[in-house]
């Protein structure tokens, strides 16, 4: 969709799809409705990665233990597919990024969504040479339906009218051991991304009517 522009005495009037962080805040908090795999070892590798075989869309997304001191750096430590039913939690802190799995990100048969994928990547870049396949990059998917926020709490509140809690992005994601919290938070980041792509691709969006449609009046650079 082309964001639609009219002209106005004094300047152009474009209209968008976003919503403010307090709106946001008093929605309810998203549950993940399915199963959460968490992915230990090399041996459960091979059977996960034939399970998301099964879709032609998945999910993605990473996470990464947060860096608190200058000069820290750390690698993917989780990395996170799902279907509408079943998230899979790779531990690469534990298993690196084997075979089975790499050839499953870098092949062109199944459709991976992910927001901000090119930092994945990067991050990625680090541990294996990967060469992604077939990623949907949702930052610049919503943009055919005038939505101009690209965090991924904002399209999903946008859509959905719910709040995904961003209260484990900096907790350590290299544990011994991820809590629930911790699981049900990286589950439903990857699975936000598959339902958002699955629901604007299905036309079930109408810019228009939706609530957070507004006028954004343009500056004028003479």
């Amino acid at each position: 969709m082309q964001l639609s522009v009219k002209s106005s005495t004094f300047a152009p009037i474009m209209h968008v799809v976003s919503i403010d962080k307090q709106t946001v805040n008093q929605m309810p908090l998203v549950t993940f409705p399915g199963r959460i795999h968490v992915i230990n070892a090399i041996s459960q590798v091979k059977s996960a990665v034939a399970a998301l075989s099964t879709a032609p869309i998945v999910g993605f997304d990473t996470e990464t233990r947060p860096c608190f001191r200058r000069g820290e750096r750390h690698n993917v430590a989780l990395l996170q597919l799902s279907t509408e039913d079943d998230a899979f939690l790779f531990r690469l802190n534990k298993t690196g990024l084997p075979a089975p799995l790499m050839r499953f990100l870098e092949d062109k048969e199944h459709v991976k969504v992910g927001l901000s994928t090119s930092d994945d990547f990067h991050q990625l870049a680090r541990v294996s040479d990967i060469h992604p396949g077939s990623f949907v990059e949702l930052q610049e998917f919503v943009k055919r339906y005038g939505i101009t926020d690209m965090g991924l709490q904002k399209i999903y509140a946008i859509l959905f009218q719910q709040k995904i809690s961003k209260g484990q992005q900096l907790t350590n994601w290299e544990a011994p051991q991820l809590t629930e919290a911790q699981q049900r938070y990286a589950a439903i980041d990857a699975w936000a991304c598959l339902r958002i792509y699955k629901h604007l691709n299905a036309g079930l969006f109408t810019p228009e009517s939706s609530p957070y449609y507004h006028e954004l009046v343009l500056e004028e650079h003479l």
